[in-house]
């Protein structure tokens, strides 16, 4: 299973969340299937979302999108898309004990 974890910090977490939340159908459409929100406990203004999508090539091309750096923008993310760390994943098949 295809994943995208993004790392970034926002200037607002509320405001942040809003837009996050409205650009559900959005996400859906550009193949993403659900996302997982986290805040740093110590940093309640930095944000990790674990996102799962249908191929590594549309998470790909979604982080890549002008679509996305505008969402970025509006939600205050700070440093908007060039300081947002992005990691591509790929879930390992068997699961480890």
């Amino acid at each position: 299973m295809p994943y995208l974890l993004e790392r970034h910090q926002v200037r607002d977490y509320s405001h942040w969340r809003e837009v996050f939340d409205a650009d559900a159908e959005g996400r859906k459409e550009a193949g993403c299937r659900g996302a997982r929100v986290f805040r740093n406990a110590d940093d309640p203004e930095e944000v990790v979302v674990l996102f799962e999508w249908e191929s590594l090539e549309r998470a790909r091309r979604r982080m890549e999108s002008a679509t996305l750096g505008r969402k970025f923008e509006e939600a205050g993310v700070s440093g908007g898309i060039r300081q947002t760390e992005f990691y591509l994943l790929e879930e390992e098949a068997e699961p480890l004990d």
